[in-house]
């Protein structure tokens, strides 16, 4: 079991860290940990999931709590089973975009909030590692549903489309994706040219990680070679998306949190927009211009989503590619920031790569990874090497000056350090960049 716990979520390799004897032991302290009375599980298309997910259920069930199995899902296909069937918490076997031997589980509580590291996990963790005795109640029922067509509506009801008709690209890794295409995709006013859309937990193409370059490389050639308005990509459990404009260029996550601003911010004046602290300035400054309250959050869904939730805002956006969306309880939706991508597209004539453009106005490394073993002490170092700087330790260290700034934090689970840095100008740019890595070394 050592391990597997991490900050959001369980995860591990099967058999050797993550079996169905311990997805039992795991399913039974979850379901006494919330109280629950009824819980919703759904698994990806792995094949461990299929001994793991009847394990669970079969924990779940020794606690009186019943089941509502919705089969193979997306991850945000079964939040919003939990959403909609009004459960109190449910628990996805997935492990998102890790290799075929990983699988795990994102386990929520009632109205899908997640539990977390500080939300619950802790607790589900002593109670799976302890002994465990016999329930008196009864053992819960389980029931099958099928979700996919209630789901669809949903997002579909959520997006209004222009005029023009648009060829997309879409790449789902065989993750499950697929059937996000299937069932939502297929119905926005689109031309498809599908790639990998089968899922098959093997992942006989490349990794279902679209925040890797190389796995967005088929789908920008497809782009270029089909014609195509943009590009799609979706992760292993797909409740995260990547884009690539006409011209085959990777829009950085945090530029489509200021894109979702432009489609969500004007129909609510003054209204909250989160974004992680690794995001481009042209954020924030995005959503003061169109009038909202932008709203700055550490890195992670649990903090997104629960911050989010506090302020009520509409949406809140990642540089990891994780969109969450206040009408879907909160949680992340890639294909509904799909969708509200597409639907701005297709009110007009301008290419994609041309609403993109203004928003392209400051040099930014992106997030880069630097092998540190000691963390804490390189982090102080850090801060001590620019004392005349604005400092802050909301998530690691964010050092910032008037034409530049960046955050350096830490891995939760490697000994990395994680670079942003972004500067007004290249000139700016260049020399900050420098001075930073002349302390942190040579990128992984």
């Amino acid at each position: 079991m050592a391990g597997i716990f991490k900050a959001y979520d369980i995860r591990g390799t099967v058999p050797d860290q993550l079996d169905e004897a311990l997805a039992e032991r795991i399913g039974r302290a979850a379901a006494t940990h919330l109280g629950a009375k009824s819980m919703v599980v759904g698994r990806d298309m792995r094949a461990s999931g299929v001994g793991l997910s009847a394990a669970l259920i079969r924990g779940i069930t020794s606690t009186g709590c019943d089941v509502t199995d919705i089969g193979i899902v997306s991850t945000p296909m079964q939040y919003f089973a939990v959403g909609s069937l009004g459960t109190d918490g449910g628990i996805m076997v997935t492990a998102s975009h890790n290799p075929a031997e990983y699988n795990g589980f994102k386990t929520s509580a009632q109205d899908v909030v997640p539990v977390g590291g500080d939300s619950g996990l802790p607790e589900i963790e002593a109670l799976a590692r302890g002994e465990q005795t016999a329930c008196d109640a009864p053992a819960g029922s389980v029931s099958q549903a099928d979700v996919k067509t209630a789901y669809a509506e949903k997002i579909l009801s959520m997006i209004s489309f222009g005029d023009r008709r648009l060829k997309v690209a879409v790449d789902c890794g065989n993750g499950m994706g697929g059937l996000e295409v299937e069932h939502v995709f297929s119905n926005f006013p689109v031309d498809i040219v599908g790639l990998y859309l089968d899922p098959d937990g093997s992942f006989p193409n490349h990794e279902a990680n679209p925040l890797n370059p190389e796995n967005m490389r088929d789908l920008q050639a497809a782009v270029l070679r089909e014609g195509c308005d943009l590009g799609v990509a979706f992760d292993g459990d797909a409740d995260r998306a990547c884009f690539c404009d006409e011209k085959g260029e990777i829009i950085g996550n945090d530029l489509v949190t200021a894109l979702l601003a432009n489609e969500l911010v004007p129909r609510e004046p003054g209204c909250a927009v989160l974004y992680d602290l690794r995001s481009s300035r042209v954020v924030e400054q995005t959503v003061r211009e169109l009038g909202g309250n932008p709203v700055r959050e550490r890195v992670g869904h649990a903090f997104m989503k629960a911050t989010l939730r506090r302020h009520e805002g509409p949406f809140g956006g990642e540089l990891s590619g994780h969109f969450y969306f206040r009408e879907l309880w909160y949680t992340d939706s890639a294909i509904y920031a799909a969708g509200l991508i597409l639907a701005q597209v297709s009110r007009g004539d301008t290419p994609l790569s041309e609403i993109v453009a203004p928003l392209r106005r400051y040099p930014n490394t992106g997030e880069v990874n630097f092998h540190i073993e000691d963390k804490d002490g390189k982090i102080e170092e850090i801060a001590a090497a620019f004392p005349d700087a604005r400092q802050d330790r909301l998530d690691g260290i964010t050092i910032a000056y008037d034409n530049w700034w960046c955050n350096v934090r830490k891995s939760n689970t490697e000994p990395l350090l994680r670079l942003v840095l972004e500067a007004d100008d290249e000139a700016t740019f260049k020399d900050a960049r420098a001075k930073v890595m002349a302390l942190l070394g040579t990128p992984e």
